[in-house]
């Protein structure tokens, strides 16, 4: 398989587990929904920065996003460090980005409000620059 055909497993959904670093060096994994742009190689989602998986890229940008393909033997892994956008103001250039991934997910159609709600709610927009993909799909 290439990487080209890992990649449109990975484009072809919006679902994925997300690895990032605890403190103590141990992982931990959130379900994410995500969009990615292979030409570019980038995966984006949002988080908090008060959530677990948000705290820890806060901390230590590495991490790694595991797509599922048809069945079990089929999945793709996409690793990186992640690029972080964290509004310090409602119109600010990561409020732009957290609208653009939240429009595109179907979690946002009104831009009125938005950059207000994402400061409260403590929201950054995440980047994550690939620079390894691997994985295995099995025409079975």
């Amino acid at each position: 398989m290439t990487s080209q055909e890992l990649w449109q497993l990975v484009a072809d959904s919006r679902n994925g587990v997300l690895a990032t670093i605890n403190r103590d060096g141990t992982p931990q994994l959130s379900n994410i929904y995500y969009l990615s742009d292979p030409s570019a190689g980038i995966v984006r989602f949002s988080t908090t920065t008060v959530r677990t998986k948000g705290r820890n890229l806060l901390r230590d940008s590495r991490a790694t996003l595991q797509v599922a393909g048809k069945d079990f033997f089929n999945f793709a892994v996409v690793t990186g460090a992640a690029t972080l956008f964290v509004p310090r103001l409602a119109d600010d250039p990561a409020v732009d980005e957290l609208f653009a991934i939240h429009s595109k997910l179907g979690a946002a159609i009104d831009r009125s409000g938005f950059g207000e709600e994402m400061l409260a709610n403590n929201r950054m927009a995440v980047r994550l620059n690939v620079d390894r993909i691997y994985g295995r799909i099995l025409d079975r």
